[in-house]
This record gives C-alpha cells, sequence and structure tokens, in this order.
C-alpha cells in the first residue's frame, strides 16, 4: 500500500457502497479510481498531475462527478461516521463560542431601518 491509498479494511468498508458498475462497459477499476481520487485530495494537486497509475485524470474526474452526483461519497460518509459512532470515536457535542464570530467590516454602524438622518429643510427659493 501506498502513503495516500486506501487500506484493505478502509475498501472493505467502502466497497459495498460503490454503485454497480453499467453493464458493457469497461473501464478503470473502482478501487484504482477511489485510490486515485484520493490520492488527489490527500495531496492537493492539481487533477492533471495524478500519478498515471491511477488512469487517465479524465476518469477520475468523470468518476468523481458520478459519484458526488448520485451521493456515493455521502453513503461513504455516514458508514464511516456510523462505524466510528459505534467504536465510540466520535464525540457529537458541539459547541459554537461567539467570541470567534466575526462581522464583515461593513456590518459595523450600519443605519437601521426607521434611524434616517435630519433631513434638512428644502432651500427657500427666493425670487
Amino acid at each position: 500500500m501506498r502513503r495516500h491509498e486506501l487500506s484493505d479494511a478502509e475498501w472493505d468498508l467502502l466497497r459495498p457502497l460503490l454503485p454497480r458498475p453499467v453493464l458493457g462497459r469497461q473501464g478503470l477499476d473502482d478501487r484504482l479510481a477511489l485510490n486515485g481520487i484520493v490520492w488527489k485530495f490527500r495531496t492537493g494537486v492539481p487533477r492533471r498531475d495524478v500519478p498515471e497509475r491511477y488512469g487517465p485524470w479524465t476518469s477520475l474526474r468523470t468518476r468523481f462527478r458520478r459519484w458526488a452526483a448520485d451521493g456515493t461519497f455521502d453513503r461513504m460518509l455516514q458508514a464511516a461516521q456510523a462505524k466510528a459512532d459505534a467504536a465510540g470515536d466520535i464525540d457529537w457535542l458541539v459547541s459554537v463560542d461567539s467570541t470567534i464570530v466575526r462581522a464583515h467590516q461593513h456590518a459595523a454602524g450600519a443605519r437601521k431601518e426607521g434611524t434616517r438622518a435630519t433631513k434638512r429643510p428644502p432651500p427657500s427659493h427666493r425670487s
């Protein structure tokens, strides 16, 4: 196994969640494609720089887009969360500290509705 590739245990968890292959279509192996996608995101390189051992970058892009659109990655996340939750590895307590919430710089001192500046009287016209 290479550095940024899925382990056998990770692959065994994810394999059943992948969509069934399209009949009559011989394409890139699912594990190879998933390893290429994972490698790209773990390293942060542009997709055209993914090593050739993972197949053509266009095939990886197509597979990624298809799996993202059909909910495959959502199912993978849910399965990983369920496994971690069952093992007690996830603490679901969430707390938001409002001292770190920042407003946009233009949000300070904005006029509120009903607090308009006083109107000046119209200029008098003397003839």
